[in-house]
């Protein structure tokens, strides 16, 4: 029985982590067929987020049934409870990626806004994010998750910076105004999937140290 909920564990860590590789592909195609208007490769997006949110049912699936079957205590439930509320939170991350693809038919006929909102550097910091959170929740390391908490506050940086400029770049040019409203809303899709790998982090700390960090400013 011990054997079975072992091996169990470990197909549930696979598929969490193929999960985690579909959302981190499709957050890079989302920003890249903004960046390039791209409206094939924000397509490929859109239709991908399917197979996430199939993936996510499928991974729920599994873990209802291993509670079912083992009734797993101490550890291991506190492993399959985390992996429940990691696995919505990186189709959450999908559907974000995808709202931020759907953008993109927007922005095609628009000139390009030349503002300094840095949307490279977020994006990347967000992707690392959602790798290292999900690293950390595979190898229990609390110093990686605590990593991921830190560079949340760089992103919030990043958000709050943006604003300010596309807020000024609006005042400045009232023509500029739609593409300024469809970057503000890409940044906080961006700003939001960081949120959300953060609480990835948050909850394999509570997980390897049983401490609530969540709401508490201890990350």
């Amino acid at each position: 029985m011990v054997v079975h909920l072992m091996r169990d564990i470990e197909n549930l860590r696979g598929r969490i982590l193929g999960l985690g590789s579909m959302v981190e592909q499709s957050v890079t195609n989302a920003v890249q067929s903004l960046l390039d208007r791209n409206n094939d490769l924000a397509r490929e997006v859109m239709e991908g987020d399917d197979k996430i949110d199939e993936a996510e049912v499928a991974i729920e699936e599994d873990c209802l049934k291993i509670l079912a079957l083992h009734q797993p205590v101490a550890t291991d439930l506190r492993f399959i409870v985390m992996v429940l509320k990691v696995n919505n939170d990186l189709e959450r991350i999908g559907d974000l990626a995808s709202n931020i693809a759907a953008r993109v038919a927007d922005m095609a006929p628009l000139p390009v806004l030349d503002a300094d909102i840095h949307l490279p550097e977020m994006a990347v910091a967000v992707r690392q994010m959602i790798r290292d959170s999900l690293q950390s929740m595979i190898h229990r390391d609390m110093d990686l998750a605590h990593e991921v908490c830190e560079a949340d506050r760089r992103v919030d940086e990043i958000h709050r910076n943006s604003f300010a400029v596309l807020e000024e770049s609006m005042h400045r040019d009232p023509e500029c105004i739609h593409q300024a409203v469809l970057l503000l809303s890409v940044c906080r899709y961006l700003e939001r999937m960081a949120d959300l790998a953060t609480n990835i982090a948050e909850d394999v700390i509570f997980h390897v140290s049983g401490s609530v960090v969540r709401h508490s400013g201890l990350a």
